[in-house]
């Protein structure tokens, strides 16, 4: 590149990094908010869960599931609660990989298991 060019000059790196952020779905898009999907086998429901500033979940339409907290941890999302049985309730915790968050849509993966959630 001569020096009377009028381009400006970027390194190769800084000029590759929105292709990196959108390859492995990384945005700035917060996470705070309420997540849904069609429940499986009834689409015309929903479910999911709502992440609330300062950590809170809740579930949504999911009576025997009660997220009470959520974390994120770079890529993770870390939510915990209660499940509950018939005869017990037990406290949990699922670590997904957030693989998509965007405006409206978030992908979290757990082993081969892959859920998809809109935002309300």
């Amino acid at each position: 590149m001569k020096m009377n060019d009028k381009k400006t000059f970027l390194p190769r790196h800084i000029r590759l990094m929105p292709v990196a952020l959108l390859a492995c779905g990384c945005t700035q898009s917060d996470i705070v908010g309420e997540w849904t999907q069609p429940v499986p086998g009834m689409e015309d429901m929903t479910q999911g869960f709502a992440l609330e500033q300062g950590g809170t979940a809740s579930s949504i339409n999911m009576a025997t599931l009660q997220y009470e907290k959520w974390e994120r941890q770079g890529d993770l999302l870390i939510l915990s609660g209660k499940s509950i049985g018939n005869v017990q309730t037990l406290d949990f915790s699922d670590t997904m990989r957030i693989d998509l968050l965007t405006d409206t849509e978030l992908t979290l993966t757990k082993g081969n298991l892959t859920l998809e959630y809109t935002r309300q």
